[in-house]
């Protein structure tokens, strides 16, 4: 379920279009609210610098001529919110949903950022898309089935990734929380704080018990029934460190590898009757995909279980390392995309603050070119954060990401077959364990089908 709200961003009062929509986009980034920047993703621009591309996209606009209405009522950008029923999805897929709402509505027409924001009760979208299209040629036209248009597009997207839909919403500015009333679940934080007010209650005049599973009355916390290290006060104490208490239980023992072909093992298994450790397995699997098994473990020569085994590990590890170095690659490719974005826009604005700095950073000159003079400053900005002693060349950062590309192509080969490959092992290595690791029948069990 995800409650939608659609909101034209206006200039704010006694402020300029650069401040007004900075201000806003920095809102929506803070990264207390999105796990440190980790929960933002964007199109056509940088969400570092994106209320300064989307202004520029509207300066390109205006000097071709643009029309935008008078008496500060000109629509800077479009927010959505798109909150999440709490519990129902991750951030991380709430993010891509968010995305896919701004791609479908905008059709990729628009600069737009999205940033997911984790620090309430449920999580939630924020997503700010340009007033003026990427090729600065239109406005968005926002007309009356605005919302409804919004709403039904995140509706559609809820139940393609399994999500429950409102069924009858309602339309308001109340906020999500104020929307669901009464009925609003409980956020993580409140049942937590319930369940300590619960105990503490409970706990008032009382001593300290617990209640072990099947366990009809409860084991009050005493020396005398419990040992030295768990009356109320021990406990306390090893709460706050002061004390140290090493498990009295021993750890179970290794279970044995096994030395024995497979295929007598699940030969043997099999030919032992329908008893119950047979029928506990054949409710997942059949005879059939034992075939397939024996025949893989032939083919492979992974008639041993330790080789088995070997092989799985063997198989996971290459699986991640190859997607490790993919996920490499595609950093480094997307750190090129958004220097080589720093670089132009740094090309297109020096001319411009070099004019400014001539003009002795003349507050009539900021105002007149604004939006320029920010991406200016963002773009050396980012470029002394990567403490570069020598800015390298687009062309040189071209050759190397069409490098990168090739390298991610080649390995993403290899990482499908090795997919594939860890893949296969590991369902192997699933039946042998689901068939052979099944408790053995008691002698009770055997008597009582021995009579039927």
């Amino acid at each position: 379920m995800a409650a939608t709200r659609f909101i034209s961003m206006h200039k704010s009062k006694g402020k300029t279009p650069a401040v007004s929509l900075s201000e806003r986009v920095a809102y929506i980034l803070n990264p207390t609210k999105t796990d440190g920047g980790r929960l933002v993703s964007a199109h056509g621009c940088d969400p570092a610098t994106a209320a300064a591309e989307m202004l520029l996209t509207r300066r390109q606009y205006l000097d071709a001529g643009g029309w935008v209405p008078g008496n500060d009522k000109e629509v800077l950008a479009y927010h959505i919110r798109q909150a999440f029923k709490p519990g129902e999805i991750t951030p991380e897929d709430a993010n891509r949903i968010g995305r896919e709402l701004a791609e479908r509505f905008t059709k990729g027409r628009y600069q737009f950022i999205v940033a997911t924001h984790i620090d309430r009760g449920h999580v939630h979208n924020h997503i700010i898309f340009a007033a003026v299209s990427e090729d600065a040629g239109r406005r968005f036209r926002d007309f009356l089935g605005t919302a409804k248009a919004v709403r039904k597009i995140s509706d559609r997207l809820c139940l393609e990734n399994g999500l429950s839909v409102i069924e009858n919403p309602k339309r308001g500015r109340k906020d999500y929380g104020k929307w669901l009333g009464d009925q609003r679940p409980f956020s993580a934080q409140e049942k937590v704080r319930d369940a300590i007010d619960a105990a503490l209650a409970q706990r008032r005049g009382s001593s300290l018990s617990f209640l072990a599973p099947g366990q009809e009355k409860a084991t009050r916390c005493r020396k005398k029934t419990l040992g030295d290290d768990y009356t109320p006060e021990a406990i306390q104490e090893r709460i706050e460190g002061r004390r140290v208490v090493s498990s009295s239980r021993s750890k179970a023992p290794a279970k044995p590898a096994r030395k024995v072909n497979l295929l007598i093992d699940i030969q043997s298994k099999l030919q032992a009757g329908k008893g119950a450790g047979y029928a506990q397995w054949a409710k997942v699997f059949n005879l059939k995909q034992m075939a397939q098994t024996i025949s893989f473990l032939e083919e492979n020569g992974l008639l041993e279980y330790d080789a088995l085994a070997a092989r799985a590990a063997e198989g996971t590890a290459r699986f991640n390392e190859l997607s490790g170095t993919i996920k490499r690659t595609e950093g480094r490719m997307a750190e090129i995309a958004a220097l080589q974005k720093q670089i132009v826009n740094y090309s297109k604005t020096r001319d411009v603050y070099a004019a400014y700095r001539k003009a002795g950073y003349s507050k009539k000159f900021l105002a007149a070119h604004e939006t320029e003079i920010l991406l200016h400053k963002a773009a050396k900005a980012a470029f002394d954060k990567l403490c570069l002693q020598k800015l390298p060349t687009y062309k040189t950062l071209q050759a190397e990401y069409a490098g990168l590309l090739a390298e991610k192509k080649k390995a993403y080969a290899e990482y499908a077959a090795a997919k594939k490959e860890m893949q296969a092992v590991l369902t192997a290595k699933a039946n042998v364990d689901r068939l052979l690791g099944a408790p053995p029948e008691r002698p009770e069990q055997e008597k009582e089908q021995a009579q039927r």
